[in-house]
């Protein structure tokens, strides 16, 4: 990735493109339509930084920052100023295997929205991570001041999250790639709580999009369904990628031995559709530990899960329910800290004492949630208020080791 950086683009660090197998390849491979993606360097680097938010190791931490700050370093050296609009941004972009028709079946653009996300994620996480290291102070001054060039996203005419800078998305465009929504999953630049316009924009994209599609696609849009904090919509997208595979008419779905199709297989469909499972039954990306975030009607009755892993290094040992309620929730507490619970419905300890309501900001650091640019919105959007359910936040010390048990009152 340094040798494709350098010898492609003229910058330092180091960067991959879409594809890349057992060999390492990082350069641009396949159709032009799609291989001239850039960010898949900027993309997996960040499962790095994951990784280190759940199990809070330094030393991992300091072993991965290299690749972080390397990933930085790529787009310090390739954004460039936008002539009109002034923000930094890449170019030439793309947005995954789709093109705007006003844009005469040409991929290519600048300043993309998912890219727009994926720079603002990578400066963000290496800026974490260098404060947290306390490393490369001038460094992570260029990336604060760069970060804060970067484009807000932008609600387009339909009242749409826009794909591209121009508001040029149209409602009936079906392509399976919906790729401006990494905001929404795997990163948590939109959210209900924190960005309600933008998360209801992210809701029009999604209607715009529809339920069916190729078999991976409808796992990612499990997740975001999820993240809409709407668990019967995203039931719907389960059953429809466990649909046989020619039954949804223009769609993929499920072969008979449980792979997922595209076709051919692809695990994306297979491995995202858990994942939604779990988005839809436990959330802790937007500053809490969120249970039950988007449970469907079906499993209103009752059930239970365990073994889930939350960010800070909790675990959900178990968790259960019973119309559509949380009956019971054993959390331990592998690092300590401030255990923000948000629930459904009031809970108490298993001694009958109440817990302490949440108030301000998560002060436990593997919560932080970075502070989002107001959208650019267009005069015609039409923007509606995002209802959201009552839920209750708590606030609980916890101490390396400790078993928190939370039962309903």
């Amino acid at each position: 990735g340094v040798h494709t950086a350098k010898d492609m683009y003229g910058a330092r660090g180091w960067m991959a493109h879409h594809n890349t197998d057992i060999w390492r390849a990082t350069g641009a491979v396949d159709g032009a339509f799609w291989g001239a993606w850039a960010n898949g360097g900027g993309w997996l680097s960040q499962h790095l930084w994951e990784h280190y938010l759940y199990n809070g190791n330094q030393t991992f931490l300091a072993t991965a920052y290299p690749v972080l700050k390397g990933a930085a370093l790529f787009y310090v050296d390739f954004l460039i100023e936008h002539p009109t609009k002034k923000w930094l941004v890449m170019n030439p972009d793309m947005s995954p295997e789709n093109a705007p028709k006003a844009h005469q079946g040409s991929s290519l653009d600048a300043g993309t929205t998912m890219t727009n996300q994926i720079v603002f994620d990578v400066f963000s996480s290496t800026i974490r991570a260098a404060e947290i290291l306390k490393k490369d102070k001038a460094f992570v001054d260029t990336l604060r001041e760069m970060r804060g060039r970067l484009a807000p996203m932008h609600i387009g005419q339909h009242g749409q999250l826009q794909e591209w800078l121009d508001d040029i998305d149209d409602p009936n465009d079906k392509h399976r790639h919906i790729s401006h929504l990494y905001g929404l999953f795997p990163s948590n630049q939109v959210s209900a709580y924190r960005t309600p316009q933008l998360h209801h924009a992210a809701k029009i994209t999604l209607l715009h999009r529809g339920d069916i599609s190729t078999g991976w696609s409808m796992g990612w849009k499990v997740n975001w369904w999820a993240k809409m904090l709407d668990g019967d919509h995203a039931f719907q997208l389960i059953k429809n990628q466990l649909t046989p595979v020619g039954t949804n008419e223009g769609g993929g779905g499920t072969y008979n031995n449980l792979f997922d199709a595209h076709a051919p297989f692809q695990i994306d469909g297979n491995f995202g559709c858990t994942s939604g499972i779990t988005e839809m039954l436990m959330q802790s990306d937007d500053g809490a530990i969120h249970l039950l975030p988007a449970l469907p009607t079906v499993w209103q009755n009752g059930g239970s899960i365990s073994g889930l892993r939350a960010r800070g290094g909790f675990e959900i040992v178990s968790l259960e329910w019973k119309n559509g309620k949380v009956v019971k929730a054993v959390i331990k507490s592998t690092l300590g800290g401030n255990l923000r619970m948000r629930v459904p419905n009031q809970l108490k300890t298993a001694s009958g004492a109440a817990f302490k309501n949440a108030v301000g900001q998560n002060s436990n650091p593997f919560f932080a949630t970075e502070t989002i640019k107001e959208p650019v919105v267009s005069e015609k959007a039409t923007l509606a208020p995002v209802e959201l359910s009552k839920t209750f936040l708590y606030d609980i010390a916890t101490k390396p080791g400790q078993i928190v048990t939370m039962v309903t009152e």
